[in-house]
């Protein structure tokens, strides 16, 4: 392998793209508009862009064929639920409902806070709400129980009155009355009680919920934005309430792009200024100062047609596909400083043609391994289970495409514009002819300003700059010395280390509430909740899936999830009718038996009807009961050790809650991203196997791929950040990101004409450290201000894409250098 070399794709490919460059510097006017027409005419598609949003939060951030999905479709049919016995217990979804957490320093139980909150109670079931020339209540739209709205169990308990709590003795989590038992742990929060007994003696938090019905969601969504603006208001210096409702979650989401638009005329501007600035030279000739802004302006373009292209063929639109403009303005710049440190390594005394036909030679296939790896790792991307990372990696894709054309075509015909000007002589500014020295009356003021279009007499170029010229003289003889390289492979092991462990501590799922920006209302309430609630978990449907013989033995259906650590009690119908049996002195042992005084079981308990499936002949085919889970566990271990429970058990039973439909992000989140990444990196090793001509330099590159990736992952479980469907997408684009840099050096090494190792070494960061450097600072500009957004989505994408491209910048400077010295045999291979 040492003596071989796969150069025959790559030579082609070099001669394919200078006869190209010779074509686009002959005819630049026409690959100038073309892009501008393409541009407007896809740009159209966003008209479109408001019928084309998709930001449903389950369907967009659940996986597309989550188990929970297909477990709630079988409860809906089997066990449809009851307009006229509303049960919150036995709810398919979240239900439709308005609810807030009244907290207090002190006992929330007093009959002063007592009667604040009952006063709040009445506003708001007294609110009065106008639709279509009407008015209504919310007794005109509540969630009913024998025509009656549903209530909160703490306020009829003291039968609405704030002076009765001194006469209740209330028992925790269960209080139990005459006529039933009522789960106090729903409403009360952060209880203390007697030593001795399960008595209350005080609490700090109440919860009430207004549960409404969901045939009119114009009327609902109306009452519940009312609910909001009431509530908002009503916290005090003794009772301090938080709220939410069934809807708030995804009001607040939809709020996300608004709080980061600003940001985008931010960042262009950074952009341009940095660019400009890198580009700026004191030569009035040589600058390169539009061919800069054209650049930010070609990734600009891309974005435009690559977002218009998809919307004009339908493809929905989330939330998360608003950050894709930041990534392609850091790769349209990267590969905008590629372009240009290329053409000023031509000679300035040829054609324009012939110039920037040798810019595409030397730079195009560079641009374009960084430019195919990003787009196959976004389009793998796109066979994620989830709906957001979809289509955030779609309209990535394709913009990354748009971009890599307008690259090639747009800002190519800008910098053959540009070096016509450059061949005549001509001012960047005012397209002047200058002259080349200064005469001997003009001041230096004239000779910063008016003066221009030196180059190197000697090699016939451009005079190398001085970012260059350290990475030259200063830094590669330094990197490529023994003791350096010494410490580079210790620091290396320092930072695999570190990696290592922040993946072994690495937190998996998404919070919900991080869907909601930093300032929104609802984040009160989770923490109130999470603060107060939090001993008791989900209440989990148990389904029994097939006929099954109640009268007898039915303690193996509940007896194994009981002994589960985290279940804390069962509400079986089965249950309750043998103790009704028991107290009622009835033998219900036989099948007959059973199936006579049940109808009267359910006439008195007419609520356990909605648990049982009868077939046309009476007889129970489905059935279901339902766990009190504790919060002990992780929800990913909970719901794992039900299901698993569940399928051990000789019956066949389904385990279902509304949350699982969120919580299944758990069981695929991982196994799909390291999938993702593995089949991304073997793509990238093919791909550099073709495009860059030596094996061992393109096993380096997908070494760089794993070892960032890695890097990445990590470090941004130091950082705080969860691997979830928002990480997840960003740690696909990183996929893409982490091969640009290391790309770039070793199509440089392997390219370079130098004999001896070390000498290649300093020859590659010589030519492309400076725009490597300049590709790093501008990706990292563009996303800076991301780390100011109000959104946990739009920061997290700031976070990892600063993580991937230091890291990224750290292996194309600094590790891959090295490692291509330490194993390169006779200056032939890596």
């Amino acid at each position: 392998m040492a003596g071989h070399r796969t150069d025959c794709i790559e030579r082609r490919l070099r001669i394919c793209f200078g006869m190209m460059g010779h074509f686009i510097g002959s005819h630049p006017w026409w690959f100038l508009i073309t892009p501008l027409i393409v541009s407007a005419g896809l740009g159209s598609g966003f008209y479109l862009l408001k019928d084309r949003i998709s930001n449903d939060i389950e369907e967009q951030f659940t996986p597309v064929d989550g188990p929970a999905k297909m477990e709630r479709k079988y409860i809906e049919e089997t066990f449809p639920g009851s307009d006229s016995m509303f049960s919150r217990l036995r709810l398919s979804s979240d239900g439709n409902y308005g609810t807030l957490i009244a907290t207090s320093s002190r006992n929330i139980l007093t009959v002063e806070s007592l009667y604040d909150i009952l006063d709040l109670d009445f506003k708001i079931r007294s609110m009065v709400v106008q639709f279509d020339n009407q008015s209504f209540k919310y007794v005109d739209i509540c969630a009913k129980v024998i025509e009656s709205c549903t209530s909160n169990d703490i306020l009829d308990i003291i039968d609405y009155n704030a002076n009765n709590i001194d006469a209740v003795n209330l028992t925790f989590p269960w209080y139990h009355s005459d006529f039933k038992s009522i789960p106090l742990y729903l409403s009360l929060g952060s209880v203390t009680l007697n030593t001795e007994s399960s008595a209350v003696e005080s609490a700090e938090a109440i919860q009430l919920h207004y549960y409404l019905d969901e045939g009119n969601k114009t009327k609902t969504d109306l009452w519940l934005e009312s609910f909001i603006n009431l509530v908002s208001n009503e916290s005090s210096a003794t009772l301090q309430v938080s709220y939410s409702t069934s809807v708030s979650m995804q009001w607040e989401f939809d709020k996300s792009p608004a709080s980061v638009i600003y940001l985008f005329s931010i960042t262009y501007a950074i952009a341009i200024i940095f660019s400009i600035l890198t580009c700026w030279r004191l030569d009035n000739v040589r600058t390169k100062v539009w061919v800069a802004s054209c650049g930010v302006f070609s990734t600009g373009l891309a974005v435009l047609s690559g977002f218009g292209a998809l919307l004009l063929l339908g493809q929905p639109f989330v939330m998360t596909a608003a950050s894709c403009p930041f990534l392609i303005l850091g790769i349209g710049l990267d590969d905008m400083f590629i372009l240009i440190s290329c053409w000023q390594r031509t000679h300035v005394l040829d054609s324009v043609c012939d110039r920037l036909a040798d810019t595409y030679r030397e730079a195009a296939i560079s641009i374009s391994i960084t430019t195919l790896t990003d787009a196959l790792a976004l389009f793998l991307g796109y066979s994620s289970p989830f709906g957001s990372v979809r289509s955030f990696c779609l309209y990535a894709g394709v913009s990354v495409c748009f971009c890599y054309f307008y690259s090639i075509t747009f800002l190519g015909a800008c910098m053959a514009l540009n070096g016509q000007r450059e061949a005549e002589n001509k001012h960047w500014f005012t397209c002047a002819k200058t002259p080349e020295d200064v005469p001997s009356r003009n001041s230096k003021v004239f000779s910063m300003c008016c003066v221009g279009g030196h180059y190197n007499r000697i090699t016939g170029k451009e005079e190398t700059e001085a970012m260059s010229y350290i990475f030259e003289r200063v830094y590669g003889p330094f990197l490529t010395h023994k003791l350096t390289k010494a410490c580079v492979l210790v620091m290396y092991a320092g930072y695999l280390a570190v990696s290592i462990y922040g993946c072994c501590i690495l937190n998996e799922g998404l919070d919900i509430k991080n869907l909601a920006v930093d300032d929104s209302y609802i984040i009160d309430y989770y923490n109130h909740q999470r603060q107060y609630f939090s001993e008791f978990s989900c209440n989990v449907m148990v389904a029994v899936k097939q006929p099954f013989p109640y009268w007898g033995n039915d303690e193996h259906l509940h007896s194994s999830f009981e002994s589960l650590s985290f279940v804390n009690s069962t509400l079986a119908w089965f249950t309750s009718y043998k103790n009704h049996a028991n107290a009622s002195n009835l033998n219900i042992s036989s099948r007959e038996a059973f199936y006579t005084h049940l109808p009267h079981f359910l006439e008195l308990n007419p609520m356990f009807r909605q648990d049982i499936n009868l077939t046309v002949d009476g007889d129970i085919q489905a059935s279901r009961f339902f766990l009190q889970t504790l919060d002990q566990t992780t929800m990913k271990d909970m719901m794992i050790g039900l299901r698993k429970t569940a399928e051990e058990c000789p019956v066949e039973l389904l385990v279902f809650h509304p949350a699982f439909i969120y919580f299944d992000q758990y069981t695929v989140i991982t196994e799909n991203t390291v999938q993702t990444i593995l089949i991304a990196v073997v793509v990238m090793l093919v791909a550099s196997l073709i495009l860059i001509p030596n094996p061992l330099c393109s096993i380096c590159v997908a070494f760089a791929v794993c070892s960032v990736i890695t890097g990445v992952t990590g470090f941004m479980s130091l950082w705080g950040v969860n691997l979830d469907s928002i990480s997840m997408i960003n740690l696909v684009m990183s996929i893409g990101f982490s091969v640009d840099f290391s790309a770039h050096i070793s199509y440089s090494f392997v390219s370079s004409t130098k004999s001896d190792a070390n000498e290649k070494a300093m020859d590659a960061l010589a030519h492309l450290g400076n725009p490597i450097v300049q590709g790093a600072l501008s990706t990292i500009l563009g996303v800076v201000v991301l780390s100011a957004s109000g959104s946990y989505i739009f920061r997290t994408f700031f976070k990892i894409v600063f993580l991937v491209i230091v890291f990224g910048l750290l292996h194309g400077l600094v590790f891959i250098p090295v490692f291509l010295t330490v194993f390169a045999v006779r200056g032939k291979c890596c």
